[in-house]
């Protein structure tokens, strides 16, 4: 590709990360946490107990006792309490008042677990990775780019029961979503597993569009008139959070499955239809992981082969300088020894002369490297 080739493709790229960075500025929207403050005496882990009803939100203050106790005994409806990071004396009387499984219990207050949906008896205890973009003016090798934390979710036929891990991934969005489609929200707990496993996927693909503009930044910069001079720390950096938003999406792909496919309880049929939608925008993810990891891949290579030409050219001129050197070394040399009988060694002329000829024996050499390239 001639120099102007590179030139046009350098400022295309310019342009294509900067339009990439106006559109995900203009996208970018606050997002409503409904959250409110314990409404149980279980401490403030609680962030939402919350009784619905054929889809619709009972109104009242109830505690969480009061509110299993209402709909166990009407017999409809279901009860979704939100935890943020609870401990173990804190989710105890919650573990007991549903019959949840000690070793689900465990890794919900645990955390750090793989993805993954197991069964205990009738209820479902699934783990999904959260992943949020941090945003920075400019990738370095300490830049952190992707956030990740952990939603925790038990369902069972009359309840759901959402624990979250870390600084994001607030549930408030999608139970404003869910109350604002009440007919959505009466087919019951698998509706919010659905609901909430959605909204982990798409922002996965949220995070994977602003992370392809941190790929084209540094893609500009490798392929710029001096990007041999890159940080390839940089690169690297890109690939350790790449790898970290990996190990959040592609093991969620076979649970996902699961529930599109495999009978499961509180997971009726109807839903699992909405569970396939939420495995093709996942398996796109991952698609696009795989497919960021080689365009880094080749970055890097592309990095290392222009500091290997780099090097090259620098040492082409160190050489062709040092064989011009070599030419007046090579005549003091000879004339700096101490022989009696020496050609033109009383000759009046012969010191301009011999200088005359060494500075035109380094002229030729100057010519003939720099018309081969070397200087």
């Amino acid at each position: 590709m001639s120099m102007a080739g590179n030139l046009r493709k350098v400022g295309s790229l310019r342009k294509v990360g900067g339009l990439r960075r106006v559109a995900r500025l203009a996208r970018r929207q606050p997002r409503v946490d409904l959250s409110h403050p314990a409404r149980s005496p279980l401490g403030s882990a609680v962030v939402n107990c919350v009784t619905y009803i054929d889809g619709r939100r009972e109104a009242g203050d109830h505690d969480l006792r009061e509110a299993v106790r209402r709909v166990r005994k009407s017999e409809e409806g279901f009860v979704w309490l939100g935890l943020h990071e609870p401990t173990e004396s804190e989710i105890a009387e919650v573990a007991e008042l549903f019959d949840l499984h000690p070793l689900a219990v465990e890794d919900a207050v645990h955390a750090h677990q793989r993805p993954k949906v197991e069964r205990y008896g009738q209820t479902l205890f699934a783990v999904l990775k959260t992943v949020c973009y941090v945003e920075h003016t400019q990738v370095t090798a300490t830049s952190e780019v992707v956030d990740t934390g952990e939603i925790m979710v038990f369902v069972g036929s009359d309840f759901v029961i959402t624990v979250r891990h870390g600084r994001h991934g607030s549930l408030g969005p999608v139970r404003e979503g869910l109350e604002a489609d009440p007919e959505q929200l009466a087919k019951g707990p698998a509706a919010v597993l659905h609901a909430i496993a959605d909204g982990v996927v798409d922002d996965y693909l949220t995070v994977l569009d602003e992370f392809q503009a941190d790929i084209d930044e540094v893609e500009e910069a490798v392929f710029a008139q001096n990007g041999a001079k890159v940080d390839p720390g940089r690169i690297y950096q890109l690939k350790r959070e790449l790898l970290e938003l990996k190990r959040a999406v592609v093991p969620l792909s076979r649970p996902v499955l699961e529930l599109a496919g495999r009978p499961l309880p509180a997971v009726p049929p109807e839903i699992q239809a909405y569970f396939r939608d939420v495995s093709d925008h996942l398996l796109r993810a991952a698609e696009q992981i795989a497919a960021f990891d080689e365009l880094l891949n080749s970055i890097l290579q592309a990095h290392l082969a222009q500091v290997t030409v780099a090097q090259n050219e620098d040492m082409r001129k160190i050489t062709a300088w040092a064989a011009i050197v070599a030419v007046p070394t090579m005549g003091c040399g000879i004339y700096g020894m101490n022989f009696d009988n020496m050609p033109e060694l009383h000759w009046r002329y012969g010191y301009p002369l011999m200088l005359s000829v060494i500075a035109g024996l380094c002229l030729v050499v100057y010519r003939g490297f720099k018309r081969n390239g070397w200087l």
